[in-house]
């Protein structure tokens, strides 16, 4: 994202909102971005899964899930703005978005810092430009801490189970994927046919495994299910939160202190 000129992932230049501003985000972790950048009160709408900050989005009407999108209560919302991202909403939604909404802000982070991108555009588009410093200034900060703790500890492979029944991982050119290695977890397999691959406990590659992690979403992974993964691969595993490698924007920042922290805690 070129935030300097308020260019989304998909090309689309957006110039700084002007008059009343009615924001619709479809992406939980934005839509709490939205809030930390000062503008809970231009939001209308939000997903179910929109969760945080709780208190401040009780009021914001809910408009379907992120995949299943009621367009009707957006169009009656008359939106000037919908925040969509490219994994998480369908192009299908995008489209029929674009027909009524007059600015579709398309968002597509793969990288921790690709969070300096994404805070620089919102704040440019919204005039939000301060508190969108501030926030890369408070990012930069928790990259340091992570990259600091990775330096100290060796480099693990790791599984990252995102869901049971099937059986699914993520790729490593997923956001989490690139999350997990700015502290030195590598996600296996290194060479998946999709970005988000189902797999047989019999896998070859779980041979190069040296931990599992059990998100907590999308799956709910419980205590329950360490022992259920550890029937097939004798190795350590744990529960983890899954906000701390999987949610951009604001919720980044304590995401990656956090992970650092965790994988730390397992060899103190």
């Amino acid at each position: 994202m070129c935030a300097e000129h308020g260019i989304d992932a998909v090309g689309v230049s957006h110039p700084p909102a002007e008059g009343a501003v009615r924001i619709v985000s479809l992406v939980p972790s934005i839509t709490e971005l939205v809030c930390d950048l000062g503008l809970t009160g231009q939001l209308v709408g939000r997903t179910g899964f929109c969760i945080h900050p709780r208190e401040r989005l009780r009021a914001v009407e809910k408009v379907g899930g992120t995949k299943d999108v009621k367009l009707d209560r957006i169009r009656a919302l008359a939106p000037t703005h919908v925040i969509l991202n490219m994994d998480e909403n369908t192009r299908e939604v995008a489209d029929a978005l674009a027909a009524f909404v007059p600015h579709l802000i398309v968002t597509h982070p793969l990288t921790p810092e690709d969070n300096r991108g994404l805070y620089r555009l919102l704040g440019h588009v919204f005039r939000r430009e301060a508190q969108a410093e501030t926030l890369v200034s408070r990012l930069d900060a928790a990259l340091s801490v992570a990259d600091a703790a990775a330096a100290d500890l060796p480099t693990e492979r790791v599984l990252y189970l995102i869901w049971r029944e099937p059986w699914m991982t993520v790729a490593p050119e997923t956001y989490v994927s690139a999350t997990l290695a700015r502290i030195g977890w590598h996600t296996q397999p290194v060479a998946p046919l999709t970005r988000y691959p189902a797999f047989e406990p019999s896998a070859d590659w779980l041979a190069d495994v040296d931990r599992v992690l059990l998100s907590s979403e999308p799956y709910r992974f419980r205590e329950k299910h360490l022992a259920e993964v550890s029937a097939w691969l004798d190795r350590p595993v744990h529960l983890i939160d899954g906000e701390w490698a999987s949610w951009y924007g604001s919720r980044a920042i304590e995401g990656v202190a956090a992970l650092a922290a965790f994988r730390q805690s397992l060899v103190a």
